[in-house]
């Protein structure tokens, strides 16, 4: 089945930078569509910013200019560059992916189990 690992999260003050990894793992015919999320305490899930299959990036309008998403298609893995951190960018930070496990069926979607970052005023 396929699995997603996150890994990147932590405590950082104010200004400093972070980097989300997101690996994904199992039956790959091919990996769409790569996201972040996140929710703070108290807040809906908001979409952070996501990558196509070929390459093209969005964002949400608060993290432009601060966050960079990319992704390693050898290693399945989507990365968040996260830098000039405030503390309103604090909460868990989710990563989902559309998979294709094989060329006949649709991709589905999988979540990972959420990194937390936590930034310190």
């Amino acid at each position: 089945q396929v699995q997603l690992e996150e890994s990147g999260g932590g405590l950082v003050q104010a200004g400093g930078s972070l980097r989300l990894s997101c690996g994904v793992t199992g039956p790959i015919f091919r990996i769409n569509n790569m996201a972040w999320y996140r929710q703070a305490p108290g807040k809906q899930r908001e979409l952070v910013a996501e990558v196509t299959n070929g390459g093209l990036a969005t964002y949400e309008d608060s993290v432009k200019g601060r966050f960079a998403i990319s992704r390693d298609y050898a290693k399945n893995t989507v990365y968040l560059q996260m830098n000039s951190l405030k503390p309103e960018d604090t909460a868990a930070y989710v990563c989902k992916t559309n998979v294709m496990t094989e060329w006949t069926a649709p991709g589905s979607d999988y979540w990972g189990q959420g990194t937390q970052v936590t930034v310190s005023s």
